[in-house]
Formats: structure tokens, C-alpha cells, sequence
């Protein structure tokens, strides 16, 4: 059996980059109230995701059809715990002790399939690991999984902390849609974003881009079609206008990648804007419902010969 704790985390994680990439409100996120009380001090990033309404969605429907998704497969037979099936809401933070994903849900962990794993005592929970990964299953509703130090900092906080360390991070979202499925914020340089680039099967590598950011927040709604944004800052002017040059160069790339016969990708391409003023640097997706199955077909291509250029 592979490591089981390793695998849940990678496992609930192998949903979050097809849904990435995929009405501005003064108000926060919506986040369950146990998730929130949930993040240790220190928090420097939080990415939420509310998967009870993701699922419903076409974009998730036609991605997850079109995926081959093992290490979930043999997760959820190993375990009888399915992300895919099993979570309502899940939100990912990154502190000094590492990294932790929250998630709300329905666990029923069957332990007897676990005996490649380390049980350990922590306070009133069993963490499950091996190595420096683990999770623990609070109750039938409430999990955590990730570096085994960011984990017992969740459980600590969740017993006796403050329950106030995510509103620092939550305050500076002023700007979000509530109404967002996805969304994420970090005040160091990007992490999850980098980790999880879009579209890695395209060839075309975002990842150099969400690396450089700093102080990044970003937010997607798959409610109709793809409304996605990015919004950080660069290090520098310089800096900024390079990386809004690396993005329509990518995006110039992508257009000379689509195929003669395929001319209705472009719209895709077409839906992707960059903007720079100063240090600040936004990226903008707004992809409608019918052009969704070409944005599958885009992402699952693999790198496409280039268009002739008469």
C-alpha cells in the first residue's frame, strides 16, 4: 500500500489544478465557520474551494470525465473515503509549520485498511502518517491532512486557540465575489498557484508566472461558463511588465498551437487577458459555457504542432 497520508493529501490536491484555471462584491469568501476556527497562527496563505457546488458545475463534470485520476481511484478503495464523493468543502493553508488541508464532508475511515500507516496521539485525536505527512479524521464531518507539524497546529487551534487567524488574510479579499467556488490568497510569493499551474498538458508552462507573484489573490466562478481572475505584485516595475509580457506571449503560443481545423479554440485563447500598471500585474479569464468543452479539448491536448504563418 502506498503511504497512505502522502496519498490522501496528493489525492483531495489531484482536483485542485483542473479547476485552477478553469461580479466583484465588497464582502469576503464564504468559509465554514469549523474550517475557519481551524487555521493555525501565522497563516500566510488560504485557498478555498466549496466542492458540493464545483461538482454540480459542467466544467467539473466534463474535466473529471476526461481524467484519469488513479492514485483517487486506489485511494477510495483502500480507504472507502472518495474526495470526489466525500468532500463538501475544503480549505488549503500554508503556515511557519508547513502546509494543512481542511475539509468538510462525510469520513467514515475504515482504520483496518491503514496498517501501513503510523498511528500517533495528539491530544484527543489520532493522527494517521508515515514520514512527515499524516491526517486525522476529527469526526464523521471533519478532517485535515498534510505536513504532520501544520496538522497538530490545526488540531491545537481547533481545541484551544483563538479561532481568529484566518481574518487577517480574509479582510484583504474585499474585493471577492462571496459567490466565488474558488479562491485563494497569499502574502509571500505564490505557492499553491505555482505548484498547480493550468493547463500543464498544453506545454505551455504558467508556473514561472504565479512564482514571481507576491501578496497574490485570485478567484473563479464556474457557476456559467469560467469567470477566473489573478490579481498579484511583482518585485519590481521591470519585473511586472516581463511577466505581463511572459503571459500574451504564452497566450500568442497557445493561439499558434490550436489546429487549422480547430479554429473555434481560439475564442479560448481569445478570453484571456493580462494587465500591468506599476507592480501590480492581473490575469483574466472569461470563457462562456459553450466555449467550455473546447477549454477541456485545450487543456487534455497534448503540445499541438504550430499553426503555418502565411
Amino acid at each position: 500500500m502506498p503511504p497512505v497520508a502522502r496519498a490522501l493529501v496528493r489525492a483531495v490536491s489531484a482536483l485542485m489544478p483542473t479547476l485552477v484555471f478553469a461580479s466583484a462584491l465588497s464582502a469576503q469568501p464564504r468559509v465554514d465557520n469549523v474550517l475557519e476556527r481551524m487555521v493555525p497562527p501565522g497563516a500566510t496563505s488560504l485557498v478555498g474551494s466549496r466542492m458540493d457546488q464545483i461538482k454540480q458545475t459542467e466544467i467539473y463534470k466534463k474535466l473529471l470525465a476526461t481524467q484519469s485520476l488513479t492514485q483517487l481511484d486506489e485511494f477510495a478503495l483502500e480507504t472507502g473515503f472518495d474526495p470526489r464523493r466525500d468532500v463538501r468543502e475544503l480549505l488549503f493553508t500554508t503556515n511557519a509549520q508547513g502546509s494543512v488541508l481542511l475539509a468538510r464532508g462525510t469520513f467514515h475511515l475504515n482504520s483496518a485498511t491503514l496498517k501501513g500507516a503510523k498511528k500517533t496521539r495528539h491530544g484527543q485525536y489520532d493522527i494517521w502518517g508515515l514520514g512527515a505527512s499524516g491526517f486525522c479524521i476529527l469526526d464523521s464531518t471533519l478532517a485535515a491532512a498534510g505536513d504532520i507539524p501544520a496538522v497538530e497546529a490545526a488540531l491545537d487551534e481547533w481545541t484551544s486557540g483563538t479561532h481568529t487567524a484566518a481574518q487577517p488574510l480574509l479582510a484583504r479579499l474585499a474585493g471577492i465575489n462571496p459567490q466565488s467556488q474558488l479562491w485563494g490568497i497569499s502574502i509571500g510569493t505564490g505557492n499553491f498557484l505555482a505548484d498547480h499551474p493550468p493547463a500543464a498538458k498544453s506545454g505551455l508552462d504558467f508556473s514561472r508566472i504565479f512564482t514571481s507573484l507576491h501578496d497574490y489573490w485570485f478567484q473563479a466562478d464556474f457557476s456559467a461558463g469560467m469567470r477566473a481572475e489573478v490579481h498579484g505584485t511583482a518585485a519590481t516595475e521591470k519585473e511586472a511588465i516581463s511577466l505581463r509580457d511572459t503571459v500574451r506571449g504564452l497566450v500568442g503560443l497557445g493561439r499558434l498551437s490550436v489546429p487549422e481545423n480547430q479554429s473555434e479554440l481560439l475564442k479560448v485563447w481569445d478570453a484571456i487577458t493580462v494587465d500591468q500598471q506599476g507592480r501590480s500585474v492581473s490575469l483574466r479569464a472569461d470563457i462562456a459555457q459553450d466555449l467550455i468543452d473546447k477549454m477541456v479539448q485545450m487543456l487534455n491536448a497534448v503540445p499541438a504542432a504550430p499553426r503555418r504563418i502565411l
